[in-house]
């Protein structure tokens, strides 16, 4: 079983890495001097987060060990530094990150594995993720110390881009957010990137955002590129949230348009979902079609009562386009970016393992790294494995199963394997 496992992996990443075009990343890098091609770093990077390291001291230490076949196709002969690797990555515009991604997931369309899965169109769902480093360029990083007396804290943030109407939901697209701007701010820039890298309407129709990106400006910009937005409200907006719920009205729960159940450790939790038609919307959302209010409840194993909550969306979509189902299913599958969020932090130890914390754009070109890695194995999990069992595959044992490829993987085992070149 090892020897076949060491045989899929080694062809995912032949093909993966070749359909990412890491020899077109521009190397800023002096001629002079420079023993490592900025491709075979790039692949050392990839091939240390593909397998769980936690370091570019781990990637060093897996370098040293590398099986013959994986050296040759990492381009990786022998050990190659941390220092090395650092520096390289510190000197790398992140900008030029985007671009593999970005290429990875043209593939995946072109094979047709990104296919909506169960609802009837595309959906990409934009939020934000953060993580704390002790260092800050007023750039990348934003600056959180405010005295002399504190310690130097920078918060490095990003837009993150996941496609959660695909049943791996891979991540399309990074957006930096600059110091001086926020979720809100850089919203507008965010959506002109990722429209820019997937032209039309063919990957996705509608895109999802929380409520810290709602405005009508940014409900405007989604509606000029000819898409559909589904935003979440808070009550610090007020006249639209009112609205909303003047538009819902006191609707009981016998009144639900769906209704889903949950279990899970012991407790119940109940969805149930309203839907109702935007009239005299606010100034500025002509647009505005359709109003969503979600009613969220859990108990205990003997039926008591734990929590209750209520959220309120606003959806330029109208509602006849969506069964009720397919609009509650749209609802959770949101969550799906923060599924992708939840995955770097656990299985890639984002939060907890930065590997550059002492220069904000270094530590940017690792995170996009670690995207990009992520979409390789949510779509080998998801996608490319054919049973049920093996498509929920805990990441950490996929991760562990790719190191032990990395190791052990020999010239007997890939004999014969062919792979057609990217086009």
């Amino acid at each position: 079983m090892t020897a076949r496992m060491n045989r899929r992996l080694y062809g995912l990443l032949a093909k993966r890495l070749d359909e990412a075009r890491l020899d077109a990343v521009r190397d800023p890098r002096q001629a002079r001097g420079k023993r490592w091609t900025l491709s075979a770093l790039l692949r050392a990077v990839l091939g240390g987060l593909l397998s769980g390291a936690r370091s570019l001291a781990d990637v060093e230490a897996t370098s040293a060990r590398l099986s013959r076949p994986v050296r040759r196709l990492l381009g990786v002969p022998r050990r190659v530094s941390d220092t090395t690797l650092r520096d390289a990555l510190c000197a790398l515009d992140p900008s030029e990150l985007r671009m593999p991604l970005h290429a990875l997931v043209q593939q995946a369309v072109r094979r047709k594995a990104l296919e909506p899965d169960t609802l009837p169109f595309g959906v990409v769902s934009l939020d934000g993720k953060h993580v704390s480093l002790p260092s800050t360029d007023d750039y990348y990083a934003q600056r959180q110390s405010r005295d002399d007396d504190s310690s130097l804290t920078g918060v490095l943030r990003t837009v993150t881009a996941t496609l959660t109407s695909s049943a791996a939901q891979p991540i399309i697209d990074v957006t930096s957010i600059p110091a001086h701007t926020n979720e809100m701010g850089i919203f507008e820039t965010a959506l002109a990137r990722l429209c820019q890298a997937f032209p039309g309407d063919t990957l996705f129709q509608l895109v999802t955002c929380d409520a810290g990106a709602c405005s009508k400006d940014n409900a405007q910009a989604v509606r000029d590129r000819g898409l559909h937005y589904l935003l979440a409200l808070k009550s610090s907006q007020p006249s639209l949230y009112a609205e909303a719920q003047l538009w819902l009205g006191s609707r009981s729960s016998e009144a639900a348009d769906a209704i889903q159940e949950d279990r899970a450790r012991g407790q119940r939790t109940v969805r149930r979902l309203y839907l109702g038609a935007a009239t005299a919307a606010p100034e500025g959302w002509d647009h505005l079609r359709t109003v969503v209010r979600v009613q969220t409840e859990t108990f205990d194993a003997s039926g008591q009562l734990l929590s209750s909550d209520n959220r309120y969306l606003v959806s330029s979509l109208p509602r006849f386009r969506l069964t009720p189902k397919h609009w509650l299913l749209l609802l959770r599958r949101h969550w799906g970016v923060e599924t992708s969020h939840q995955i770097l932090d656990g299985a890639f130890a984002e939060d907890d393992h930065l590997w550059i914390t002492g220069n904000p754009r270094g530590c940017l070109v690792v995170a996009l790294l670690r995207r990009i890695a992520y979409t390789v194995l949510t779509l080998f999990r998801s996608v490319t494995q054919r049973s049920h069992e093996r498509r929920h595959t805990p990441w950490k044992t996929l991760l562990l199963d790719l190191f032990t490829a990395l190791l052990t993987t020999s010239d007997a085992q890939i004999l014969g394997l062919r792979f057609r070149p990217s086009s």
